[in-house]
């Protein structure tokens, strides 16, 4: 297995997504305290919410974060509290977290907050496995359960060794989530966007009472916000990421993950828009995924079906306001156009598991 053919690559920018070298430059020499005539800018492929840059000279690189262009969701892209949560998970509080560098506020430079960070080299594994990556079905399985734990990881994290126990506000957590991204729906509809009144009023009316269990919840923990090793592509290295991250509820935090996960079961019409390769042969389902989650973490997993539920229904959210950006004109980005077809498959998952919950 070639590590180099592995490694995730960045490559040019996207067309309208440019930044201006000339102010970067200036304003990151005395930063980083280097020359950075020859400094070179290259964005990585994957995501469609905040963007990712890396910026090298010569040997040296550093990855830059801002928010997307054109977007009007302003919470969903804080880099200010992306920046806090990965400093606070430092010095070996939650080894995967890559080193921030530097935070930005001075919205002359790119017109927007931005921040740099380590650059964790590695392998980035998005909808397909790579076809340098031929992975036994036991490896696969091996692999998933380690992502997972890693998730659980963080569920353990000590709150206050990480000075983080304010970070958010855990009491009312799933209410504020379901009434939260509920508006957020509303908000971002398009004249083709599905309607998700049943499943939006079945959450309000069975979402279960706070846990007690406040944790750190990354909130967007999938497959291409994990980095993993070249040389052991069954470890975790990195995880990536961190806008939404915030104090609440782990069971959430699963159920958000668990809303990507495409099993071999399920419907064409969703495994088509799977974002990682979660049903290919050796894959752990989603019960087997929750009962491994509450063996290695204590935590009690009850009313999965409506964490489950909540995870795709948040999804198809994200998919909406990142569909609207592309309705209204405010990005060139094609592959946004694609989006309203996974939030009405979304739509229909959430209304056949609604159908048939004992919930």
């Amino acid at each position: 297995m070639s590590t180099q053919a592995l490694l995730d690559k960045a490559t040019q920018v996207r067309a309208g997504e440019e930044l201006d070298l000339v102010r970067l430059r200036e304003y990151l020499r005395p930063v980083l305290g280097t020359s950075l005539d020859s400094l070179q800018v290259q964005q990585f492929p994957g995501g469609f919410s905040n963007l990712t840059y890396l910026l090298s000279v010569g040997e040296q690189q550093w990855v830059l974060r801002r928010p997307p262009f054109g977007s009007k969701v302003k919470s969903a892209h804080d880099m200010g509290r992306e920046f806090k949560v990965l400093t606070a998970l430092g010095n070996g509080v939650f080894p995967y977290a890559p080193t921030p560098i530097h935070f930005c506020q001075d919205h002359d430079i790119l017109g927007c907050d931005f921040y740099l960070m380590s650059c964790i080299e590695g392998v980035v594994i998005r909808k397909d496995y790579p076809p340098q990556m031929q992975l036994s079905p036991a490896q696969v399985r091996t692999q998933f359960f380690n992502l997972f734990d890693v998730l659980g990881e963080l569920h353990s994290v000590d709150l206050h060794k990480a000075g983080l126990e304010n970070f958010g506000k855990p009491e009312g957590y799933v209410r504020r989530q379901v009434e939260g991204w509920s508006k957020r729906y509303l908000n971002a509809i398009t004249p083709d966007a599905p309607d998700f009144d049943k499943t939006m009023q079945w959450l309000s009316d069975k979402m279960p009472a706070d846990s007690g269990v406040a944790r750190i919840i990354h909130n967007d923990f999938k497959l291409d916000n994990v980095i993993w090793s070249a040389q052991d592509p069954l470890q975790v290295i990195g995880v990536l990421d961190w806008e939404m991250s915030t104090v609440g509820d782990p069971l959430m935090d699963l159920g958000c993950t668990l809303g990507y996960w495409a099993e071999a079961g399920d419907p064409d019409h969703f495994r088509r828009y799977r974002a990682m390769p979660s049903d290919v042969p050796g894959a752990p389902t989603r019960a087997e995924i929750v009962e491994r989650f509450a063996q290695r973490t204590g935590l009690k997993v009850e009313n999965i079906d409506f964490y489950f539920c909540f995870g795709m229904f948040r999804l198809a959210v994200i998919g909406q306001q990142i569909y609207y950006r592309y309705h209204e004109g405010l990005t060139q980005d094609a592959r946004f156009a694609t989006m309203i077809h996974k939030v009405h498959s979304l739509q229909k998952m959430c209304e056949q598991l609604i159908a048939k919950t004992d919930l």
